[in-house]
């Protein structure tokens, strides 16, 4: 598809104007936050919980209030003004705005950008590789879906020269965190286990469905070596849904496994019964 209409600020704009300020504090120090919405025929999913992210990371940010009913507006007119494919990625960016050149902000408001774009879906299966980076779980941006990308740039390059397609990281006591854009879930001996938020990664939308869906998932404290020996790996997302991991590092997984399997049937199953769920 070609986008034709962005939202910007207030209204719809041409895509191919620029509209964003180079003093944009998004832009010149990552201060801004954003959401990744799937599209599936025109209709987003889970936009409820995905505004309600939104506006907690802002919050967290120490950005102004975000105005859900706003942003839902805007997502709603960008999608209408748009030749929507099947399955599509809609970007919605908040930042702090335009802002001295430097970490102050300034006072002319925050922006709002709405994006749609093609999407196309994820193999079943993929590999990931481990990182010697930490995830920071006492830093200020601990489990806040900012903009500020640069550290998750650098793994998934580190991970991408390994032929992974995500990278893994754990968080600075050795524990398993998550991916660059993705929640870990291990499988071992039947239970269906991710790492708890306290481990510093964010509290994804597809996650937090799988907990809620798929019967025994539950959160734990896991080793960084739980990679080494779980019965099974996956990875959750909101593009990636529920996807198998069959190799970690240069362990070999047989992928997707049995419940694996299990949690991609249950996933599917109510995510098409309900494009909002609570």
């Amino acid at each position: 598809m070609s986008t034709d209409k962005v939202w910007v600020g207030s209204g719809l704009v041409d895509a191919a104007v620029p509209q964003i300020s180079v003093f944009d504090h998004g832009f010149t120090v990552g201060d801004g936050v954003f959401e990744a919405v799937k599209a599936v025929g025109g209709r987003p999913f889970a936009m409820t919980r995905h505004l309600a992210r939104l506006a907690r990371s802002a919050d967290g940010l120490g950005l102004p209030p975000v105005d859900v009913d706003a942003v839902r507006h805007a997502v709603t007119e960008t999608l209408l003004a748009n030749d929507v494919p099947p399955l599509a990625r809609i970007r919605i960016t908040y930042s702090a705005g335009i802002s001295p050149l430097g970490s102050e902000r300034g006072t002319h408001g925050p922006t709002l950008v709405v994006a749609v774009g093609a999407s196309k879906a994820h193999a079943e299966t993929t590999a990931i590789a481990t990182v010697p980076w930490p995830r920071n779980e006492r830093g200020a941006l601990a489990g806040i879906k900012t903009t500020s990308y640069a550290e998750n740039a650098k793994a998934l390059a580190h991970a991408q020269s390994a032929g992974a397609t995500e990278a893994v990281f754990a968080d600075t006591t050795g524990r398993l965190s998550e991916g660059t854009g993705s929640n870990i879930f291990v499988v071992r001996d039947g239970r269906i286990l991710t790492p708890p938020l306290a481990t510093g990664c964010l509290a994804g939308v597809t996650r937090a469905l799988v907990l809620k869906w798929v019967p025994g998932a539950e959160e734990a404290d896991l080793p960084f070596e739980t990679l080494l020996d779980a019965d099974e790996i996956f990875l959750t997302s909101t593009l990636r849904d529920v996807q198998g991991v069959h190799r970690a590092d240069g362990r070999e997984l047989a992928a997707p496994g049995p419940i694996t399997k299990g949690a991609m049937a249950v996933f599917a199953e109510r995510s098409a019964e309900d494009h909002d769920p609570q």
